[in-house]
């Protein structure tokens, strides 16, 4: 059982699960607008997602305490590693254009981590950090897949870009409530500024607005919508039931993983 623990314990902080979550949003994307996109970039897209967070949370940590890092720790940094190479090796093989919109958002992700104003980051301007994170996810999980299959970016792409990086903000919230008390209130989270009733109040909002953006587009599948509103209903539960005192992986867990059934339910509907 221990043993069990461990290895789960190791899915979560190596950022495999997010990394999970990142590619079914992708194979969203992709669905929904049967996307011929290439075989590459399904694990250039997961390998790009787990290195990306695992350097954002962990490369401060492990500048400072590179000699005594913990076992568990050594062992995430090779296994990031090995994922890098494979990142780059994997990155020769997509088009220029790919790769020039990736490194985009790609540098997003880094200043993100890194400071370059005033030894700051984009984490430490206030009330930034969600959007930054956002618009990644999107921009990865739906302009990217487009550029990468030559597909031209529609009015209803922007508009899952948009719905996207709404999604994306809703599924940060429950993460922002659980790190009220350890985030430094220079970082102004929301639920810091606006307080965590106003909070949740807010992710229903954004997801409700994500609803109704459905609406305006051209074409929709019914598949799509149904599959948009359960993952909503469950998102917007989750934000309801959120505290600053959270199970261990209520957040990183079932949180994290709803986008994987999100791709679940689409792929489900889709077959009636």
């Amino acid at each position: 059982m221990k043993f069990l623990n461990r290895v789960f314990a190791f899915y979560i902080n190596s950022s495999i699960h997010v990394a999970l979550a990142v590619l079914a949003l992708l194979a969203i994307s992709v669905l929904e607008y049967d996307l011929p996109v290439p075989n590459e970039l399904w694990a250039f897209v997961f390998l790009g997602a787990l290195t990306g967070y695992n350097f954002v949370k962990y490369a401060k940590v492990a500048g400072l305490h590179h000699r005594t890092l913990a076992q568990s720790l050594k062992a995430i940094q090779v296994f990031s590693g090995v994922c890098s190479v494979l990142l780059a090796f994997v990155a020769f093989k997509l088009s220029i254009s790919t790769l020039l919109v990736t490194a985009a958002f790609g540098l997003a992700t880094f200043l993100y981590a890194v400071p370059f104003v005033r030894h700051k980051n984009l984490r430490n301007f206030s009330g930034l950090k969600i959007f930054v994170v956002a618009f990644v996810w999107a921009g990865v999980t739906v302009i990217v897949p487009m550029v990468a299959s030559e597909t031209a970016i529609s009015g209803d792409v922007l508009l899952t870009f948009f719905q996207r990086v709404l999604i994306v903000v809703a599924l940060i919230l429950p993460f922002e409530i659980r790190d009220v008390p350890y985030d430094s209130l220079n970082l102004k989270t929301l639920p810091q500024q606006i307080g965590v009733r106003n909070t949740k109040l807010l992710g229903e909002s954004v997801l409700l607005l994500c609803l109704v953006l459905e609406f305006f587009k051209q074409d929709s599948e019914v598949a799509y919508i149904a599959s948009l509103l359960v993952f909503c209903v469950l998102l917007g539960w989750m934000l309801v039931i959120s505290k600053t005192e959270q199970t261990r992986y209520f957040a990183s867990f079932w949180v994290e993983g709803l986008p994987i059934l999100w791709f679940l339910l689409f792929v489900l509907f889709g077959q009636f």
